[in-house]
């Protein structure tokens, strides 16, 4: 992987994208994680103004503390970086009230609509301040999560003007960390989308590592469920069932089209 290569081209792309859009240039969310870790990096290697957001949620102290160690590592490192931490869990507790969703445990899919709610209201503040301060939401999601598994939330952290690694898997996210030499807090963090109370990685989520997913993905068009075995076959269903579930997410929205004679 020619990781150099790749990271003045997304570099490049950035700074080019925002200067056509005619903006000042990036909002990220920061997490903590190996994604947004790079992709607040890489925004900031532009030179444009880069405001980077912690938005705690009910958050374990481990991430919020990784990115708090991060934002921090970016201001000292750019000058052209400046950091907010907007603890949204006062919003969500309010939200929940709101919704009622605290009176009834059997809600269908109560636990999930939260979670993504968790997600959306953090893209409802990357828009406040993206726009008070003329800059562009950009997205953290990689290959796996936007065009795999759609393992994202709609309108959550998937609502954003510009995806600069979403064309990278996420081993090699991974590797352009390594590269750009960001904190080992960042580099070795165990990937999980923060979005529940009770700590839940992507891979007790999904029930697969990265990796194993991306075997399948690289594969997806060429092989089918007859073509494995074992493990192979195991995480072969999990991709495929998670990527025929995900195409409201992957593909354009619907649009019903109406014919010209009836205008």
């Amino acid at each position: 992987m020619q990781t150099e290569k790749i990271i003045d081209r997304i570099v490049t792309w950035l700074k080019d994208y925002a200067q056509k859009a005619r903006v000042k240039g990036f909002v990220v969310g920061v997490s903590g994680g190996v994604d947004s870790g790079v992709v607040s990096t890489l925004c900031a290697m532009t030179g444009l103004e880069v405001l980077v957001l912690q938005m705690p949620i009910r958050q374990k102290t481990d991430q919020v503390d990784r990115a708090s160690e991060h934002i921090e590592y970016l201001k000292a490192k750019f000058s052209n970086v400046k950091g907010i931490n907007i603890d949204l869990t006062s919003a969500f507790d309010e939200l929940t009230n709101i919704f009622n969703a605290t009176q009834d445990n059997n809600i269908p899919n109560r636990d999930l609509a939260l979670a993504n709610t968790r997600s959306r209201l953090r893209m409802v503040s990357l828009y406040y301040y993206g726009q008070i301060n003329s800059l562009l939401v950009c997205g953290t999601g990689n290959k796996v999560e936007d065009f795999g598994i759609g393992f994202y939330t709609k309108y959550g952290d998937g609502g954003v003007d510009l995806s600069p690694i979403a064309d990278l898997y996420k081993t090699e996210v991974y590797a352009l960390a390594r590269a750009l030499d960001l904190p080992e807090s960042i580099k070795n963090a165990i990937p999980t989308d923060g979005l529940w109370d009770a700590e839940r990685t992507d891979e007790q989520q999904i029930g697969a590592t990265y990796p194993e997913l991306e075997k399948i993905q690289k594969e997806y068009s060429t092989k089918s469920e007859s073509d494995y075995s074992g493990r192979d076959l195991e995480v072969y269903k999990i991709f495929d069932r998670m990527h025929k579930a995900a195409q409201h997410k992957i593909q354009p929205i619907p649009v019903c089209d109406i014919p010209e004679e009836w205008r």
